[in-house]
This record gives structure tokens, sequence and C-alpha cells, in this order.
């Protein structure tokens, strides 16, 4: 379960430097500049919401909901600090962003994810499996 300290705020504030730093970790890329990257101006003009979890002052977990304008969310970049995995954090962003979605009168919830992830969406979040394609449009 989660730590009873940690809050999961629905478009809750977060900073370039905080993200960057979480998302590097997560998804073991290079720490990228705000000039790069500026996550704050992309979450507001073209997400749904997202999802902010802090423990205190410090940012633990985001999950971001795109979505069509009308009943199809997506979640994408649930990020969780390693400090704080294996503890329900991703799950309860994961909720969180779901009952988000929900509120803005969406109906469905889509995610995308490698098979390492697989137990962690189906199981403990409680998506169901179902098929789906990616096309890589950096082919030539």
């Amino acid at each position: 379960m989660p730590h009873d300290d940690i809050t999961y705020s629905w478009r809750g504030s977060f900073t370039n430097r905080e993200i960057h730093v979480l998302h590097a970790a997560a998804f073991e890329t290079r720490l990228f500049a705000e000039s790069e990257w500026d996550w704050v101006d992309q979450t507001d003009r073209h997400s749904l919401g997202w999802v902010v979890a802090r423990d205190d002052d410090r940012f633990v977990g985001f999950g971001n909901v795109l979505w069509d304008g009308l009943v199809h969310a997506f979640i994408e970049d649930v990020m969780v600090d390693a400090d704080y995995r294996h503890r329900g954090v991703g799950v309860a962003v994961v909720h969180a962003a779901r009952d988000g979605a929900r509120a803005a009168g969406c109906e469905f919830l889509h995610v995308g994810f490698d098979d390492d992830l697989r137990s962690f969406y189906i199981d403990a979040c409680g998506f169901e499996p179902t098929l789906g394609g990616l096309m890589d449009l950096t082919e030539r």
C-alpha cells in the first residue's frame, strides 16, 4: 500500500527540474534541460491531466493522461522514484489518473506497455488485456 504521507494530485504542480530528474531515473535516459523539453508547458497545452505524487515536498511519482477530446484517455509516462517503487505508489498514480479521466467524462483509459510491465498494468492496476499495435514513424 502507498505510504500514508503521500498525496496524489490531479493536475498538480511540478517543475521541469523535478520531472526531468524523475524521468531520467525512471527511463534510464540522460537528464534533459528545460530548453530541450518543457514538460510544464507540454502537459498544460496537450494533456487532459496528470497526476503528481508527493511525499511532503519530495516529487515521487507522475502519470500523464492524454485524450481524444471525447471518451478515450491514454496514460503515458508513469514514473515512480526508485526509493518508492514496489510500495503501491505507481498503482495509486494510475488509479488517480483513472479517476481524473472518469471525472472528465472519459469512458475508456488505454495504456501501452512492454511485456515486463504486464503484471503491473494488468494484475496490479486492473487493465484488461487487449490487442494493439505500434508503428515506428522514425524509420524511412
